[in-house]
Parts: structure tokens; sequence; C-alpha cells
């Protein structure tokens, strides 16, 4: 996978991009700036930074390499993934349509369903974007977004972004209408696997706090564009709310995507066997994992993706007689290497258990309605010896 814009593969681009060396002391990598304010020769004078909201060296260093990554031109790099989301609805007018993919993160839809319906009156659908005969039913003249999540989390759902763009690029021009902006999280795929904005997106969010950082250490998002009017608003919405990166999160960020490369290939060739370990064991209802054959979008993700990703999601059987959230107890007391916590991407393996944890804000019959259930258990693989992981899950799942 080759940039345009520099010429570089991937692998190599992670390590280069955002080089600003310090022209002062020649130091090799961008350091971390932490002034607030930043000298002006002259009234009029304003130099390339002002005031840290608006600007930092090391931040700047940081968008600029997020940017050469998802192939786009501008970036913006903000407090959290969800702090970036928030901004990429400030550039909606109040009372517009989102049309969403059925099964988001449970943040994007609290986001979405208690505080934009609220404050701003947005209106959100939920639909499965692959079903074009319903994006194009669903679409109104107040449409002015169409909000992506492929993989979705927990369940790895596909988007089949080009035929999207096309379909909704279409049917707006058959309406004399504006096409709606287009945006993809792509946090689960990242740029390793798959580039957005080359399938035709207007606009790209990810939570850096994953495998952007890589090492559970950091907090962060960011919106990338290549557009140049959509980048000037961004630009100025950011400025405004504000909810902007740290120097200190924008360095450990930088820092990580040097080794995004080589995290990404270990990451996701474990999680291609660890789908294949729990794909058919006795204690597995099902595998959620597009690397898969038997996936029914297996070959979307081989045209799409590079890999099917760093993430399997499993559903376990039940057991007569024992509660499931009894039975997931019983399993986490029994595993070694694999951590129970929150968020996913780091170079440790970690199991998220979504109907109390990602997606706790949703009730029991919102998680069951797109498909996650009390045994539904999100597993982000690391960087281990995966034999390990694997001996690991198969202990906990026998005892």
């Amino acid at each position: 996978m080759e940039n345009a814009r520099t010429g570089a593969r991937f692998d190599t681009l992670a390590v280069h991009a955002g080089d600003q060396h310090d022209p002062g002391h020649g130091a090799v990598i961008p350091p971390i700036t932490t002034a607030t304010s930043f000298v002006q020769p002259n009234l009029g004078q304003e130099g390339k930074f002002a005031y840290s909201r608006c600007g930092n060296p090391t931040r700047s260093a940081y968008e600029s390499a997020l940017a050469d990554l998802e192939a786009g031109t501008w970036a913006t790099a903000t407090a959290s993934g969800m702090a970036a989301t928030a901004l990429a609805l400030e550039l909606l007018e109040p009372g517009a349509h989102v049309l969403v993919m059925r099964g988001v993160y449970g943040g994007t839809f609290r986001l979405f369903e208690t505080v934009r319906s609220r404050t701003m009156n947005l209106q959100f659908t939920y639909l499965d974007l692959n079903d074009l005969e319903d994006v194009r039913q669903q679409m109104r003249k107040e449409t002015g977004m169409i909000w992506i999540e492929s993989p979705t989390n927990p369940l790895l759902q596909l988007v089949d972004i080009p035929k999207l763009v096309e379909a909704v690029k279409a049917k707006a021009a058959r309406d004399g209408a504006p096409a709606p902006l287009i945006c993809a999280d792509n946090t689960f795929a990242t740029a390793w696997n798959q580039q957005p904005l080359e399938l035709g997106v207007d606009l790209v969010m990810l939570s850096a706090s994953k495998y952007i950082g890589g090492h559970s250490d950091m907090t962060g998002g960011a919106l990338v564009t290549k557009d140049p009017g959509l980048a000037q608003r961004l630009a100025s919405l950011a400025k405004a709310v504000g909810g902007i990166a740290s120097p200190f999160e924008a360095y450990l960020a930088l820092r990580g995507m040097k080794t995004l490369a080589v995290r990404m290939e270990r990451q996701c060739r474990n999680a291609q066997r660890v789908a294949e370990f729990l794909d058919g064991h006795p204690c597995v209802a099902e595998v959620h994992y597009p690397g898969l054959p038997r996936h029914p979008q297996h070959e979307l993700c081989k045209r799409q993706m590079r890999s099917g990703g760093a993430v399997v999601t499993v559903r376990f059987k039940g057991r007569p007689g024992e509660e499931d959230l009894d039975m997931m107890r019983r399993f986490f007391s029994k595993i070694k290497f694999w951590i129970l916590a929150e968020s996913l991407g780091g170079v440790e393996s970690m199991i998220n258990h979504s109907a109390t944890m990602s997606h706790g804000s949703m009730t029991k019959e919102q998680r069951a309605s797109v498909g996650i259930y009390d045994t539904t258990l999100r597993l982000s693989v690391g960087v281990e010896d995966c034999d390990d992981l694997i001996e690991d899950l198969d202990h906990a799942l026998k005892a």
C-alpha cells in the first residue's frame, strides 16, 4: 500500500510520517512543547503558532503524520475519539438527519441518542448500510451525514464503502440535493488495513487511544480529510470548541505510530489463529471475524482490507442451570494472560465483556436487537506468543 502523496509504502511511512527534526538542536524525534503561548515579534506579526489551543508544534507533527497515514491532507488531533465524533457532528445544522450503521460502538450510540439528539435536535436512523435500497429510501433532504463504522464494534460487520459512496452520491444527484458528508470510523481497521478516504469517504474518524497509541497509555482521537473546504471548516470548529490533544498525548501517539505496521501485522496474524481456534469449539456458539472463510462478508474483507483485523468477537454457549453472568465470572477467574479491561488495541491481549462494558449504556433489549448478549466477548488480540493465548483460552473454557 503506497501513499500517493509521499511515494512511500505504508510500513516506511509509519516510521517517518510526521518527522519534523528540531532545527535548534537536531533532535530526531519532535520534542514535547508544553508552552501555551508563542512569541510574536511585533503587532500583526504572528508566527506559525500563537496559542496552544489553536496550534502546537508537537501536535502539528502528530497531525501531519495522521494525515499521511490515512491518505489525507489535513488532520486535527482531539482529546479522545468521542471528542472527534462530537466535533464531526458540529459540521451539521440543528435538526439534521444522520444515517448510522446499525450496531455502532456503544459510546457513539450514547452520544447520538442522549446528547446530540437533545442539544442539536439531530435525527438518527440506524440501518444496515449495505442495504443500498434501504439507504436510498431513508435519505431525505435533511440528511446531512452518513456515519460508517467498519468493522463495527463489537460484531465486526463490514460496510462495502465504495458501493455505499456511489449509491449515496447518485441518489443525491438525482434529487438535485447536496450529497451528505460520509464519515468513516476507522478505529478497528486502522489505515494499515484500509484507507476509507481512498475509497471515497469525506472524513475519517478514529480513536487514537487504540492502535495508533498501541500501548494502552494515552487517550486521543482524530479527524482526517483531504477536502480543503472541509478542513477549513473543521479547523475553525476545533479552535472554537477546544477539545484538542495535549502535547504529551500527541508525543505518545506519534511514538506509537512508528510501530503501527509491525504491531498490526503481528496482532492480525494472531487474531486469525485465535478465530480459527474458537471457530467450531464445543463451548462456542458463534465467532465473528471477517478473516474466516465462512464469514458472510469474507469476500468483501479480502477486497477492502489487508486482513481480518486484530479483534475477534465470540459468543459462548450457555450452561444448563448456570446464569450467563456467573459463567462469565468463572471464565474470567481462570484466564491468565488475557486482561479483562475496557478498550482495545494495545500490545497486550484484552477481553471486553460487551454487555457490561463497551455497550453497557444500551438496554438488554437494545443489545439483543444488534446481536450482543451476556455471553458475548470482544477479544483484542495482542502481540504475545499466540500458542500461549490459545492455551489460556482453552484452559478457561474447559474449567
